[in-house]
């Protein structure tokens, strides 16, 4: 099997399960706390969008497409919640708190930037 089925089948895994925890146990996702307006609805659709296009990206199609939202909304995360945490507590506690952050958008980042398959 090809890296780059299992980099899919990793990032799609991680999104889906990120997604339902948000539908599924939105206590345990506290969005309330971030300073952006609609917490409750902006959760709602970010679950929607990572169960989407972590599918798309598991199914292997519009593998390129789906990575895109998934990276903004990666970005968003890292602003929001990790950067703050540098400035408040150092570069070693952000390093710690942002791993799996900075892995998955290296992880999106490779998905969006491969090239394309030739079909023969």
């Amino acid at each position: 099997m090809r890296i780059d089925n299992w980099i899919c089948y990793v990032v799609g895994f991680v999104f889906i399960t990120s997604g339902m925890m948000k539908l599924l146990a939105p206590d345990m996702v506290n969005f309330l706390n971030l300073e952006i307006p609609y917490p409750r609805t902006t959760a709602f659709f970010v679950a929607l969008t990572e169960i989407g296009c972590g599918s798309l990206i598991i199914a292997r199609l519009y593998v390129k497409k789906a990575a895109i939202p998934l990276i903004v909304i990666m970005a968003g995360a890292i602003y929001l919640t990790k950067l703050p945490i540098l400035f408040e507590q150092g570069l070693l506690v952000f390093a710690f708190q942002a791993r799996l952050d900075v892995v998955a958008m290296i992880l999106l980042l490779i998905l969006c930037l491969q090239p394309r398959e030739k079909h023969i």
